[in-house]
């Protein structure tokens, strides 16, 4: 009798252990998109609002495109696929530059990375603002940063730099308290077993390299694209991504994208990504509407270093911030693009737009981290609202002058008004409907007030 109590009590022990560790492990995905789309994407990603897109290749050495080129046309990480239109202007300055000798894989030996200072990037990330970054693991020209055994003599490790400049800057970024992430293109341009059998291609090279990519280095984000050529079934997306949330190491934290498959944009996956455009569901408000998206755009015209770019191509600090407040107001993250050069320098012009965002988040950056679209995107061209927790901020993105108002706040008895970055509160009053907000007098264009102006309201509606 003894014996069989003692075995009931195993028994019975063991089954409150695997209920334990059921509960805890969460639910088990199914690898279809019913299922997947059914899994949250970790709050930290929402709250981040702001990274760091770095797109450093191979095709860094040339570095070209035409920038009076349209969207797409202007992008010079694009090269190689570009030197094939022979009407076009990159194979025309190829010529001229290089000869028709010459060919694409001939610059990996170029792409030396000589100056590359990993720390120094992170550093500059941090200072920025930057809560996340996603560097470039692998582009279309199939060219790795990290040295993958399914890309034997055609990733960093291998040629060029001999060096895992992946493995290198993930660590630098992970020091300084940042998020990591890796944008990974599923195709290939060239790759012959890519155009022999896909199949083929995407069970013996590209998901055996994603799974590397992700056990080795364990992403807090995956960002793929390149996936417009075939299905996300043809790719075995729903495959891989319940394995991903499943039994990867990162299912708990990881963050993925909407570009697994021809048919998946702005549908299945993770948040929805806009390209320089920046008006992904623009209006929707109602609750549970807005999907979480991100806009992706270049500080110039396109992603990887173009030497053609001149200033006038960047967008300037006002640009730029105005573009990280209109993306935060209607619910999106903002990925802003920089691209180093071959040796490993991030521009200068680069550094000091990413600089200028810095300065300006360190005061205002209460009303962008954490916050959450308001009631209304903005009045007219020059406010945007956002919230956090019981503040409403009403992002203003020219000087009002003396004074300011605002028509969708309805203040009552108790509402305070604030100009971050300014001491002491400012007068206020309502006047047919409107708030009425005396703007204190200084020169809005000196100290750490630039670009736009942030006025914190409490106990509005």
């Amino acid at each position: 009798m003894k014996s069989f109590r003692r075995l009931l009590c195993t028994v019975l022990l063991l089954s409150l252990i695997v209920a334990a560790q059921a509960a805890s492990s969460g639910p088990r995905y199914q690898p279809d998109w019913s299922s997947l789309n059914q899994r949250a994407t970790p709050a930290w990603f929402d709250q981040a609002k702001f990274g760091i897109f770095i797109h450093w290749g191979v095709y860094s050495v040339p570095a070209y495109a035409d920038p009076s080129s349209k969207i797409g046309e202007s992008y010079a990480e694009w090269y190689w696929n570009h030197m094939h239109n022979q009407q076009g202007p990159t194979w025309k300055f190829h010529l001229k530059t290089y000869g028709e000798q010459v060919k694409y894989q001939d610059f990996a030996a170029h792409f030396t990375a000589r100056l590359y200072d990993p720390d120094q990037w992170a550093r500059l990330f941090k200072d920025a603002g930057a809560r996340y970054v996603v560097l470039t693991s692998k582009h279309h020209d199939g060219f790795c940063l990290w040295p993958s055994p399914q890309s034997w003599n055609w990733n960093a490790g291998d040629v060029g730099p001999h060096r895992d400049l992946l493995g290198d800057l993930t660590k630098a970024v992970r020091a300084q308290g940042l998020h990591m992430g890796y944008y990974y293109s599923l195709y290939e341009w060239y790759n012959p077993l890519y155009h022999s059998d896909v199949h083929a291609y995407v069970d013996e090279h590209m998901l055996p390299q994603l799974k590397d990519l992700v056990t080795r280095y364990q992403p807090d984000i995956l960002w793929t694209d390149g996936e417009w050529e075939q299905t996300s079934a043809t790719w075995e997306a729903p495959k891989f991504l319940a394995w991903l949330f499943n039994d990867s190491p990162v299912k708990d934290k990881i963050v993925i994208n909407d570009r697994w498959g021809k048919e998946t944009r702005s549908k299945d996956g993770g948040f929805y990504t806009s390209e320089y455009s920046g008006t992904f569901n623009p209006e929707a408000r109602a609750a549970g509407a807005l999907h979480k998206w991100e806009e992706d755009q270049g500080i110039g015209k396109s992603f990887g270093y173009n030497r053609e770019e001149t200033v006038t191509d960047y967008k300037t600090p006002r640009q730029l911030i105005d573009l990280l407040v209109d993306t935060v107001s209607r619910g999106g993250n903002l990925l802003l693009d920089i691209g180093p050069t071959a040796d490993g320098r991030i521009p200068v012009i680069m550094q000091e737009r990413l600089l200028q965002m810095g300065a300006w988040l360190k005061v205002n950056g209460e009303a962008i981290y954490g916050s959450t679209p308001w009631k209304q995107v903005g009045e007219g061209d020059t406010v945007r609202y956002t919230r956090n927790g019981d503040a409403v901020y009403a992002i203003v993105l020219q000087w009002p002058g003396t004074g300011l108002t605002l028509r969708a706040p309805h203040p009552g008895p108790e509402t305070t008004v604030e100009l971050l970055g300014h001491p002491g509160a400012l007068r206020w009053s309502q006047r047919g409907g409107a708030l009425q907000i005396q703007v204190p007098a200084f020169d809005p264009n000196s100290g750490t007030l630039q670009y736009a102006y942030v006025f914190k309201l409490t106990h509005v509606q």
